[in-house]
C-alpha cells in the first residue's frame, strides 16, 4: 500500500514540484513569529478582562492553573486594548494563507505509512496531530468569531481558551524538533531531499518563489480588507471582510460603530424613559436612586476615549461626557480618591456581559465615567440610553450600556 501511486500513503502521490524542505521552513518562520505573537496578545487579552475580579467576567470555568493572572489590567495608555486586539485579530486573519500553505506543504507527512517507526516518532505524530487539528480549530472558531456567526457548539471564550493552550503547546514542541532542520534548510543553498520531495514530480507550473509571491500576495489582500476595521472614516470602508467594515451607522455625534443595539438585547424605549429608569447606586451608604436629570444635575467631566471590541472593530476616541464612577462610589459610602470595586448591571435580559464588574484602579481613574451624552449629544438607545459606562483602555463589553445598578464594594 505505501508504494501505490494511487494512494495518499504513497510518495508517488504527491507530485507537486513545489513542496520541499526550504519552502515549508519559510513558511514555518513565519508562522514561529506570527503565532508566537497571537497567542501573547491572546493572553493579553484575557487579562483584560480582570478574570480573578469576579466570575462574571471570566468565561472560562474550571480552567486551574491555565487561568494564571499576573497584574491587574492597567487603564493607560486608553487606547491599550484597541491596539492589543487590532494586532490579535488582523495578524491572525493576514496568516491564513501562510497556514493553510504550510498545512498543504506537509500534507504528505499525514498519510505517510507506517503510523509510528518508533516511540519518538509516535510522540511526534500525535504532536503533530494535535497542531493541524489546534491550528485549524483556532483559526476557524477565531474567524467565525470575528464574522459573529457562532455556528459552533458551546461559548466561544472556553472553546478559543482552552483550544489556545492545546495548540499552542503542540506548537512550541513541534518548533523545538524542527527548528534546527529549518534554520539548516534556510542556509543551505541546494535543497536536501526528504520525504516531502515528491520521487515523480510534475511538471512545474510555477516556481516555489513565485509561489511564496502568491501566499504573501494573499496574506496583503486580507490584512488590506481587514485593518479598517482599526479606523474610521474611509478606511473603516475598506475593511470588507471585518463584520463592522461598511459605513459608520447613521450620521451625527452617535454615527459611530455599534456591536449590540437595543433591539437586539429587548431595551424598550418605556423601560428607559425619564419618567420610568431609575440608577441605582449601592454601597454602605445604602441604596440611592437617581433620575436622569438628577445625574445630569451632578458635577460633569469629559474624556476622550475610543471603543474597542474582541472581535477586533474599535472606533477613534469619542467624546464622552458624564459622571465620574469615583464620584458615584462616594455617593456609596465610599471615599472618593480610594474607591473600591464596582459590579454594573443592565437592562439587558439576554446576551453576553448583561452584567459586568470593574477593578478600583478603573473606578479612580478621572476619565472613567457614567456617560449620559456623546460628542456633545445625548447617547442613541443604541450606544446606551439612558447612561452606560465607558472606562479607558477596557474592552467594549465592560464598558456596560442601559446601566440600571451599580453597587460598589470589594469583589
Amino acid at each position: 500500500m505505501r508504494d501505490d501511486p494511487r494512494l495518499p500513503s504513497s510518495p508517488g502521490f504527491w507530485r507537486s514540484p513545489l513542496r520541499g524542505p526550504r519552502f515549508t521552513s519559510v513558511l514555518g518562520l513565519v508562522l514561529l513569529v506570527g503565532i508566537t505573537v497571537l497567542f501573547v496578545t491572546g493572553l493579553v487579552s484575557y487579562a483584560a478582562y480582570n478574570p480573578d475580579l469576579s466570575p462574571v467576567n471570566d468565561k472560562t470555568p474550571d480552567k486551574g492553573i491555565l487561568g494564571f493572572y499576573l497584574f491587574a489590567w492597567p487603564t493607560n495608555p486608553h487606547w491599550l486594548y484597541r491596539l492589543n486586539q487590532g494586532v490579535h485579530v488582523t495578524l491572525g486573519i493576514t496568516l491564513i494563507p501562510v497556514l493553510l500553505a504550510k498545512l498543504w506543504s506537509v500534507i504528505p507527512r499525514l498519510f505517510a505509512l507506517p503510523p509510528a517507526r518508533s516511540l519518538a516518532h509516535a510522540l511526534e505524530r500525535i504532536s503533530l496531530l494535535l497542531l493541524v487539528g489546534g491550528a485549524l480549530f483556532e483559526f476557524v472558531t477565531g474567524v467565525l468569531n470575528v464574522q459573529l456567526d457562532y455556528v459552533f457548539p458551546g461559548s466561544f471564550y472556553p472553546l478559543h481558551f482552552y483550544g489556545a493552550w492545546v495548540f499552542f503547546a503542540a506548537f512550541v514542541a513541534h518548533a523545538l524538533l524542527k527548528m534546527p532542520t529549518a534554520l539548516r534548510n534556510l542556509r543551505h543553498l541546494r535543497e536536501e531531499r526528504n520525504d516531502l520531495v515528491s520521487p515523480r514530480p510534475a511538471e512545474p507550473t510555477v516556481s516555489r518563489r513565485g509561489a511564496l509571491w502568491f501566499v504573501g500576495g494573499g496574506s496583503l489582500l486580507l490584512f488590506a480588507t481587514t485593518v479598517g476595521q482599526n479606523f474610521d472614516g474611509i478606511l473603516r470602508r475598506t475593511a470588507l471582510l471585518a463584520p463592522h467594515g461598511g459605513g459608520d451607522p447613521g450620521s451625527g455625534p452617535n454615527g459611530f460603530q455599534i456591536n449590540k443595539t437595543a433591539k437586539s438585547r429587548g431595551i424598550s424605549r418605556a423601560e428607559t424613559s425619564d419618567e420610568v429608569w431609575r440608577l441605582v447606586v449601592a454601597g454602605p451608604a445604602g441604596n440611592v436612586r437617581l433620575s436622569r436629570a438628577q445625574l445630569a444635575g451632578l458635577p460633569l467631566y469629559s474624556a476622550a476615549l475610543p471603543i474597542a471590541c474582541v472581535e477586533g472593530w474599535s472606533t477613534s476616541d469619542q467624546w464622552w461626557r458624564g459622571v465620574r464612577l469615583r464620584d458615584l462610589a462616594a455617593l456609596a459610602g465610599y471615599d472618593a480618591d480610594d474607591p473600591p470595586d464596582v459590579f454594573v448591571e443592565s437592562l439587558q435580559r439576554r446576551g453576553a456581559f448583561r452584567s459586568a464588574a470593574l477593578r478600583a484602579n478603573q473606578v479612580a481613574d478621572p476619565r472613567s465615567l457614567l456617560a449620559l451624552y456623546v460628542n456633545g449629544e445625548e447617547l442613541s438607545p443604541d450606544h446606551g440610553y439612558p447612561a452606560r459606562i465607558i472606562v479607558p483602555a477596557a474592552p467594549g463589553v465592560l464598558n456596560t450600556k442601559w446601566v440600571a445598578r451599580m453597587t460598589f464594594g470589594d469583589l
